[in-house]
């Protein structure tokens, strides 16, 4: 069966993913092409804030924003809220949980997925946070581990749930750590008088020698005095291995008593089945040639997390962060109409305009080129620039909003469990009793 989509006289671009780089694509191409957008949302999710969902800073509408309504009045554009399952090249078709459809340029932006790089019971046991639900899933968990904490007469389980083990030492780890903290710290006991908690404990367990090993070792120093200032306990050189649901094992002997690991050590792209075998990566990210194009095709690309590419500064590949998408993005988009015009395509050269975190109240770092700031100015910085990378006016609004009050009465609004999380054990155990 294939989508129902106007047939025009322009040729037809598939993109698969509204993330950063799906939007950049969007916009570049509308009226020289029909547009067809394919994402499993019918939003677009400003994900560097995820992290704020899950410790109830703002609420997940303020992050999101309607595709249809984004590219509202764009001509020859049709969105279908559908899932990409496989591509066939010789066809020309791409095929998606409503049926297949017909591309004459196929663009993946699928973006990535959480990678527990094959251990089973990390994945059955830990809590992921790269989506909306899933960040709505671990503020359910947070605020529901304290109701339990609050009725249980075992003091080890107590103790279980108020410890919280995060891994991974990237600006995701570090940034959920340092929120949890200030959870601890001052709005939590208010809200929980009965309990003790000195009891509550937060250990961010990092690989690498030093958290956010991507920046300056400047940064990295400093962001780990935030979080220890904090309260954080930061381990480094240390491997998260086994987790079944109440103790963590790390480089096979450390172990932590915790009914929540929280797991931000590594992320995978979502590639699809069709391409090549023989380029296919360990990491499902998709080998890209320097024009943004899959390598041994002339009509399909990748872009953003997805997209493996090798530059001279980048040897590795780039760093699967908003700005590679979003440069990505316009080049492909731009490379996709010199295609079309016969025309010689353009090589993509990241410019890297900076990296930052923030680990809470009044405490970030940022590098931007040969600047380096950290504490006061760089969370400045910081909320500057992601209050502006937000899409839609309100949104920004709504989120400066909520950072306002918090900053002025050390508090945060949105403690709701709106819907109750349960466990995979808990699903299965509440299946079996239907």
């Amino acid at each position: 069966m294939l989508i129902d989509v106007p047939v025009v006289s322009l040729p037809r671009v598939v993109i698969v993913g509204g993330g950063f780089a799906g939007i950049q694509l969007v916009k570049h191409l509308h009226g020289k092409f029909q547009v067809v957008l394919i994402d499993k949302t019918n939003f677009h999710t400003f994900q560097p804030l995820l992290y704020q969902v899950a410790t109830a800073g703002i609420e997940p509408d303020s992050i999101v924003f309607p595709l249809r309504k984004l590219f509202k009045g764009y001509r020859h554009f049709h969105f279908r809220m559908a899932t990409a399952t496989g591509i066939k090249r010789n066809e020309k078709t791409l095929c998606t949980s409503i049926g297949d459809i017909r591309y004459d340029y196929l663009v993946i932006a699928a973006g990535s997925d959480t990678n527990y790089f094959g251990m089973e019971k990390l994945m059955a046991n830990s809590m992921p946070m790269k989506s909306v639900s899933e960040a709505l899933d671990l503020r359910s968990c947070i605020l529901q581990n304290f109701e339990k904490a609050l009725i249980t007469s075992d003091p080890g389980e107590r103790e279980r749930l108020m410890t919280y083990v995060i891994a991974g030492g990237g600006p995701t780890g570090v940034e959920l750590a340092g929120a949890l903290a200030e959870l601890k710290r001052h709005v939590l006991p208010k809200d929980y008088p009965e309990l003790d908690f000195r009891q509550m404990e937060i250990h961010l367990v990092e690989g690498a020698p030093r958290v956010l090993a991507a920046m300056d070792k400047i940064s990295s120093e400093k962001s780990q005095g935030f979080l220890e200032k904090l309260g954080v306990y930061v381990w480094t050189n240390m491997r998260v291995t086994d987790y079944d649901g109440k103790t963590v094992t790390a480089n096979g002997e450390k172990r932590f008593e915790t009914s929540t690991l929280i797991w931000a050590a590594g992320v995978s792209g979502n590639t699809l089945p069709g391409l090549d075998p023989k380029n296919a990566r360990r990491d499902g990210r998709i080998p890209v040639d320097e024009f943004c194009r899959v390598k041994e095709t002339d009509s399909i690309f990748a872009v953003g997390d997805i997209a493996y590419m090798e530059e001279q500064a980048w040897p590795s590949g780039h760093p699967m962060v908003a700005q590679v998408a979003i440069q990505m993005g316009k080049l492909a988009a731009e490379n996709i109409i010199r295609s079309a015009q016969k025309k010689t395509m353009k090589a993509f050269a990241y410019k890297n305009k900076g990296s930052m975190a923030t680990i809470g109240r009044n405490k970030a770092v940022a590098e931007i080129k040969n600047w380096k700031s950290q504490g006061f100015i760089a969370w400045m910085i910081w909320m500057f620039v992601h209050l502006m990378s937000i899409v839609g006016f309100r949104n920004r609004v709504v989120v400066l909003f909520n950072w306002v009050i918090s900053y002025l009465n050390y508090d945060r609004g949105m403690r709701l469990i709106i819907r109750p999380f349960r466990s995979r054990k808990e699903q299965k155990e509440h299946g079996s009793n239907q």
